[in-house]
Formats: C-alpha cells, structure tokens, sequence
C-alpha cells in the first residue's frame, strides 16, 4: 500500500477501534474503568463521522430519492408552515383550513353535488345544511379570513335543479326517427311503383 492508503487504513481501525470500546462494557467485565475512560474519550462528532463514513463505504447513500436533483422548496422564501403544508400535501389530507375558504369552496362544488342527488327532498336537506353552516361560520369569531359565501335560496336551488335535470333528460333522449312509408309487398316486389 502507498502512504496515504496506508494512513487511510490506521485512522480507520483506530476510529473502529474507539466505537468499539465506546459500545463495549457491560459493568461486570474486566477493565471496566478503562472502557469508560475512553468512551469519555470519544466525543459525538468523531463518532457520527465514522458512522457517516462507515455507511458510505456500506453503500447506503447509494440511490437516494434526490441524488443529483435539488431539494424541492429550498431556496424558496420562509415560510413558518411549511411543515404543515408538506404533510398536508404528502398525505393528500382534505377539511383542512378556514371554515371561510372551505365554505367557497364548498359553494363552487355544490351545484355538482347537487347534480348528482336523485330526489328534490334530498336537494332540499343539502342545500338547508348549506346555509345552517354559513350561518354558523358567520356567527364564529374565531379570526382568519372573512366568511363571504351568501346562502343559497333553498326553492330556487330545487327549481335550477330540476331545470338541468331536465336538460340532461332531453340531451341524453335519443332522437325519434321519420317514420318510413310502409309499401306493400305486392308493390316492393315489382320495383317500386306506386
């Protein structure tokens, strides 16, 4: 081995060296003194980087998720959240927030919502709901953004359902054919003459 190989080589087994009597030692062994002695002797930053060090050569930061890539949001200005809003992304959570920015949202969603109910008692309940949370996060003094969201005109709401339920009825009926002009079978059998 050349020089630094070999130097390479000796502070490796000494680093090994001192995990090993930093881990070793159980109380009732021989030399107990002196394996505390130098566990003392070994501080944290010395045994992280041997840790590091030993891991590389092991192979483990081979293949990571980001090798090679930037670190997604570095470089972005500060944000005291950014915690929250990383495990509201990654876990796909929904309900989450202001009841004022969940109510517009909810607002620009219901018509689709409403769309997809069978019966008017059912248009009436939802959309009854609808207002009785308006009115509830009105009432909230909780902070945060303004609630905004008008309520919705519960005989209105049953009738421009209707109206659009009617609409998708007549798009999706299939259109009547004319009726064909039924000749006998006397004439279709000499050619079409009438």
């Amino acid at each position: 081995m050349n020089g630094r190989a070999n130097d390479e080589y000796e502070r490796r087994l000494e680093r090994a060296a001192e995990l090993r009597a930093f881990g070793a030692g159980g109380g009732d062994e021989p030399g107990d003194e002196e394996t505390r002695r130098k566990m003392r002797q070994v501080d944290n930053a010395a045994r992280a980087d041997y840790l590091i060090r030993d891991a590389i050569a092991r192979g483990e930061f081979d293949n990571l998720k980001y090798a090679g890539k930037p670190i997604p949001g570095l470089g972005e200005k500060y944000d005291p959240d950014w915690w929250i809003k990383g495990l509201i992304q990654r876990e796909n959570l929904t309900g989450l927030g202001p009841k004022a920015i969940l109510l517009r949202k909810e607002d620009a969603e219901l018509d689709d919502q409403l769309d997809a109910l069978y019966t008017e008692k059912q248009v009436r309940e939802t959309v009854e709901d609808f207002n009785a949370r308006v009115i509830d996060a009105r009432r909230q003094l909780l902070g945060g953004p303004p609630v905004i969201t008008k309520t919705r005109d519960v005989d209105g709401e049953v009738a421009r359902w209707q109206e659009r339920r009617a609409a998708r009825a007549a798009a999706a009926a299939p259109a009547e054919p004319e009726p064909e002009t039924r000749r006998s079978w006397w004439r279709r059998l000499w050619g079409g003459q009438r």
